[in-house]
């Protein structure tokens, strides 16, 4: 067997490990990397799960002994998250920037659809089986997103006589969108539930990363030039960005 496969294989090593810390447990994923040089810890806002990472000859009772003494770290940074906020029937939460009441009609065929109720109330109303309103709201809003965000990206990538290779939703917790050299362009689904003006920013962003892939002055003069409202819109991200990541979260 070669000598990197004995360096990572440890088939008897957990998954998980707990910490305890003021009375509460907290679950701790595992994770080695080749190129990790120190144990180190993430939590990923869009699951709340907590990881650790460890390095290729790290020992499981050195990590167990850096997660507990960073019990503190892991609750503040779980506490300060914003409520988790699951997709359920009843839940309202924003689309397009503009709250959304979920309701589960049972007995009716379909996927998810809009309607508005007599108060004039937006819902996104969701057929099928009460376990499947959580995932056929995200994937509803996938679709949606993707939608928005191509349309966004062709249209700003005429403008700036470029263009995009394909268009990506993920659910990222660190960036917006992203764009390679290769011409691809990614962006968080949870964009939708920004306003549009936002979306329509995050998607002149990028596509201007495609002309000059840097934050140069150059760069932003092209964002401005096709995107009047991007100051505006990097504001609400600044207050409000964080507040995207709680929708969707199991609460269990």
């Amino acid at each position: 067997m070669p000598l990197g496969a004995l360096l990572y294989r440890r088939s008897s090593e957990p998954q998980t490990i707990e910490v305890a810390f003021d009375q509460a447990i907290y679950l701790v994923r595992l994770r080695r990397h080749r190129q990790a040089r120190r144990y180190t810890l993430r939590i990923a806002a869009t699951t709340r799960d907590v990881t650790l990472t460890m390095p290729p000859r790290g020992t499981l009772e050195a990590a167990r002994a850096f997660a507990q003494k960073h019990g503190a770290w892991i609750a503040a940074r779980l506490h300060r998250l914003p409520e988790a906020v699951a997709f359920a029937d009843g839940t309202v939460f924003p689309l397009r920037g503009v709250p959304h009441r979920i309701t589960h009609r049972s007995g009716i065929r379909g996927t998810a659809w809009i309607e508005v109720d007599a108060d004039g109330q937006p819902l996104l109303c969701v057929a099928g089986g009460a376990p499947h309103v959580g995932r056929r709201v995200g994937d509803y809003l996938r679709r949606e997103a993707r939608r928005d965000l191509e349309a966004a990206s062709w249209k700003y990538a005429a403008a700036l006589g470029v263009q995009a290779r394909r268009v990506t939703m993920r659910d990222q917790a660190s960036r917006w969108g992203s764009c390679s050299t290769a011409g691809a362009l990614s962006y968080s689904w949870r964009l939708i539930l920004a306003p549009t003006f936002v979306l329509d920013y995050l998607a002149a962003h990028e596509v201007a990363h495609l002309v000059e892939m840097n934050h140069s002055a150059r760069f932003w003069r092209l964002v401005a030039r096709v995107c009047p409202d991007h100051e505006r819109a990097k504001a609400w991200l600044d207050v409000h960005g964080s507040d995207l990541h709680r929708y969707g979260v199991s609460t269990r």
